[in-house]
């Protein structure tokens, strides 16, 4: 992706420099079992993991914290982060602009290294990123994206960072047009299978727009760009996930959805820059 030289967002917090040691939320346990859930990097995943990230913050352990001065590749990548998180903030403001729907709020983005705390309560870098809707505030570990390469089989590049962070600012928008509000408040009440059902379409619809931002952002694309993205995608699917976890594929227990569905919904994005088609949870019904 074209990035250097451009505008970077005032709005990157960029904790790395600072790193917590000990055993703040440990990977195992129901954690573990969450973890492995939610790395499909996909989700409005600070609002699945609160109750439980709040119910470890009581018995946390007093934290040493350990500063040092960052590499220049770190730098750099810390300046791609700011430049990809300037282009979700140019892009939604006309989107929002274009469409009536109000003034777009910029979110922060934070980069942090093993442990961060968060309005969703405390988490660490195997959370894998997540947006938190209590602070409207994106959190990343970038080492994610190694594992994102190493143990999910996606292509390595920038665009695949790039993805995942307008995934993620996906359910930033969510959250502005209240749309991830109407669909925690339908889930009450409702059998697992059917609220699996609606976090489905959530997601795929934060994959619609990651799309939509992309479209509005050609200019800036390479060679390669889109096919990592989809490689993204097609890696964090839930069925590709329960094979290589469990080895077999249950899907009514899918959140986030296929590889396919992941693929096309961003594609259509893309492939349209239309808003006015990001209605993913009448597709579904369908």
């Amino acid at each position: 992706m074209k990035w250097k030289g451009r505008r970077k967002s005032g709005n990157l917090d960029d904790r790395r420099g600072s790193s917590t040691k000990g055993k703040l939320i440990a990977g195992g346990g129901v954690i573990g079992i969450i973890v492995v859930l939610l790395q499909i990097f996909g989700g409005d995943t600070g609002q699945a993991i609160a109750p439980v990230l709040n119910e470890f913050n009581n018995s946390q352990q007093t934290q040493q914290v350990e500063t040092r001065e960052l590499t220049a590749q770190e730098k750099e990548l810390g300046d791609f982060m700011g430049t990809i998180l300037a282009d979700t903030e140019d892009v939604w403001t006309q989107v929002f602009s274009e469409n009536n729907l109000g003034n777009y709020k910029k979110p922060n983005m934070v980069l942090f290294t093993d442990a961060v705390q968060t309005g969703c309560g405390n988490a660490t870098s195997a959370t894998g990123p997540f947006y938190c809707p209590a602070d409207q505030k994106l959190y990343m570990d970038l080492v994610f994206f190694n594992e994102l390469h190493n143990r999910f089989g996606a292509k390595k590049g920038d665009f695949a960072m790039a993805y995942v962070t307008a995934h993620e600012i996906g359910h930033h928008v969510q959250t502005l047009m209240g749309t991830s509000q109407k669909v925690r408040q339908a889930q009450r009440g409702m059998s697992q299978v059917d609220a699996n059902k609606l976090s489905v379409a959530l997601e795929l619809q934060a994959d619609f727009y990651a799309g939509l931002w992309a479209y509005y952002n050609k200019e800036y694309l390479e060679e390669g760009d889109i096919e990592e993205a989809l490689s993204a995608a097609n890696a964090v699917g839930d069925d590709a996930l329960q094979r290589k976890v469990q080895g077999s594929v249950n899907p009514d227990s899918f959140t986030h959805g296929t590889s396919q569905q992941r693929k096309d919904w961003f594609l259509r994005g893309y492939k349209t820059g239309d808003m006015s088609q990001h209605d993913t949870f009448s597709a579904l019904k369908n």
